[in-house]
C-alpha cells in the first residue's frame, strides 16, 4: 500500500500582514507596528499537514508574477510538491491580514491565478487510491473556477476522502456549489459560523446533527471549531462530543483554523482515531498562536512531546 498523500486544489495567496493596535475606522490613518508579505491561504494548511508528516502537493495553480514567486519558493522550501505549471500572464491572488493587538485577524483578499484551475486540468493529474482530497470555499466563491471545482469534486472516486472546510466565505458561495461539495464530503471541518450559515442557528451538537443528516448524508463525520474553547466532534451514529481546546499565550489567531485543519487531516490519514485527531489538531493549533505569522504550524514531534506534558497523549 502507498503512503497517504494530501492534494490540496484550493487557493493558496500571498498575504501582505498588516499588525495594528485596532481597526481603523473610515477616514483613519493608522500607522501599522508591522508590515510582513509571506505565503497565506492554503499554503498555511498545506504546511500543518506536511509537518504533521502527511506527504502534501498542491494540486492548484500559482500565478508567474511576484507572488507566484514567493509562493513557489516557499512551496519548494517546505518540501510540498507542486502538481501544476505555473500559469503564464498572471500573478497568484493577494490578502491584505489586518492583525490587531487582541490576537484577532481580518482579511481583504484579491483573487489571482488560483481561480483559474479547471476541471480537465485537476482530472489529468496522477492519483492513488491513498491520496485524500481537500480544497476550501474560497475556490467554489470564485465566479471563474467554481462551476470547474464542483465538476471535479462530483468526479471524484467513492473510496477517495475528500475533505471540506467552507471558509468564512461561505455565505458568497452559490447553494447548488455548496451542497455539491458538502454532499460529497466525508470530512467537513468549519468553525461555529460557518456551520451557522449552513445548517441554521443552534447550539454545536444540534448544528452537527443538522450537517450530518441534512447536508452531508456521505460524511463519516463533521468537526466545529469553538475558537480557544476547543471544538466538537460529530461522528454518523454517535452523539457529537466536545474537545477542548489548551491554553497557551496567545499572540496572532491568523493562520489557527487552517493549522486546525491540516493537522486533523494529517492525523486521520496517518491513523489515529477522529477523537485523538480532532485533540492534537487542537493541541497544533494552540501552539500555532503563540507565534506571529500565518504558516507557524508546529510538527508532530512538538504537538506529541506538547500532548505528553499535558497528560493527554
Amino acid at each position: 500500500m502507498a503512503e497517504p498523500r494530501l492534494l490540496h486544489f484550493g487557493s493558496a495567496v500571498v498575504d501582505f500582514v498588516y499588525r495594528l493596535e485596532r481597526l481603523p475606522k473610515p477616514g483613519d490613518d493608522i500607522i501599522a507596528s508591522s508590515f510582513q508579505v509571506s505565503p497565506g491561504g492554503g499554503y498555511n494548511m498545506m504546511v500543518a499537514a506536511r509537518r504533521s508528516g502527511l506527504s502534501t502537493a498542491y494540486a492548484g495553480l500559482i500565478g508567474d508574477g511576484m507572488a507566484g514567486a514567493v509562493l513557489d519558493k516557499a512551496f519548494r522550501e517546505e518540501g510540498i510538491d507542486l502538481l501544476q505549471p505555473p500559469l503564464r500572464g498572471e500573478d497568484s491572488g493577494v490578502c491584505i491580514v489586518l492583525v490587531t493587538d487582541d490576537a484577532e485577524r481580518t482579511f481583504v483578499s484579491r483573487p489571482g491565478a488560483e481561480c483559474r484551475l479547471t476541471s480537465a486540468a485537476l482530472s489529468s493529474l496522477t492519483t492513488t487510491g491513498d491520496d485524500w482530497f481537500f480544497t476550501s470555499g474560497y475556490t467554489l466563491a470564485y465566479p471563474e473556477c467554481r462551476n470547474e471545482q464542483a465538476r471535479f469534486i462530483a468526479s471524484l472516486p467513492a473510496g477517495s476522502p475528500f475533505v471540506f472546510d467552507p471558509t468564512g466565505i461561505v455565505a458568497s458561495i452559490p447553494p447548488p456549489i455548496l451542497a455539491q461539495a458538502l454532499s460529497r464530503a466525508d470530512w467537513l471541518s468549519c468553525n461555529r459560523g460557518e456551520a451557522e450559515v449552513i445548517a441554521g442557528r443552534g447550539s454545536c451538537p444540534e448544528m452537527a446533527a443538522r450537517l450530518l443528516e441534512v447536508h452531508c448524508p456521505m460524511a463519516k463525520g463533521v468537526v466545529i471549531r469553538a475558537g480557544s474553547e476547543g471544538a466538537w466532534l460529530a461522528c454518523r451514529g454517535e452523539a457529537p462530543v466536545f474537545v477542548p481546546a489548551f491554553a497557551v499565550r496567545t499572540v496572532d489567531t491568523n493562520g489557527a483554523g487552517d493549522c486546525h485543519v491540516g493537522a486533523f487531516v494529517a492525523a486521520l490519514a496517518t491513523g489515529l482515531a477522529p477523537h485523538q485527531a480532532v485533540c492534537y489538531a487542537n493541541a497544533a493549533a494552540a501552539l500555532s498562536t503563540e507565534r506571529h505569522g500565518g504558516a507557524t504550524a508546529p510538527t508532530r514531534q512538538q504537538v506529541d512531546q506538547f500532548l505528553k506534558r499535558a497528560g493527554r497523549k
